[in-house]
């Protein structure tokens, strides 16, 4: 359904290097980058190697606005281990823990996430929902 989704940042350099990693760990890398340092509209595109964006961040000014606690996005991983991956990546370059690598098993019996808030507020989760 979705084509993509966007994430309005405050530093774009920052949250570039959290994406790298925590993105990095589930195997999506820059697919496209748009930085041009103390310019507006600044932005980078995440996604699979050799694809589109499926996330973009792009540069905002501060105030802007993050979507209520009701929203969060979910990344799928290739496994469990690109889950805790995820999670420490996303730790070391600045974001929040909001529930460590594990089962979720209210969500399904092979439900494997962890949960992070980045360092903007965005509420995102990498999920691995398969048996293993």
């Amino acid at each position: 359904m979705l084509h993509h989704a966007s994430f309005g940042v405050v530093d774009i350099e920052h949250s570039a290097r959290f994406y790298d990693a925590a993105l990095g760990a589930l195997g999506y890398v820059r697919v496209w980058e748009d930085i041009r340092p103390g310019e507006e509209g600044q932005a980078v595109g995440y996604g699979v190697p050799g694809g589109g964006d499926k996330l973009a961040i792009k540069s905002v000014e501060a105030g802007q606005g993050v979507p209520g606690a009701g929203f969060h996005l979910a990344f799928a991983a290739p496994d469990r281990q690109s889950v805790i991956g995820f999670h420490a990546a996303a730790l070391a370059h600045g974001g929040v823990d909001n529930g460590g690598p594990g089962l979720r098993q209210h969500y399904g019996p092979n439900y494997f996430a962890a949960f992070v808030i980045d360092p903007d507020g965005y509420r995102i989760e990498a999920v691995f929902n398969q048996a293993e």
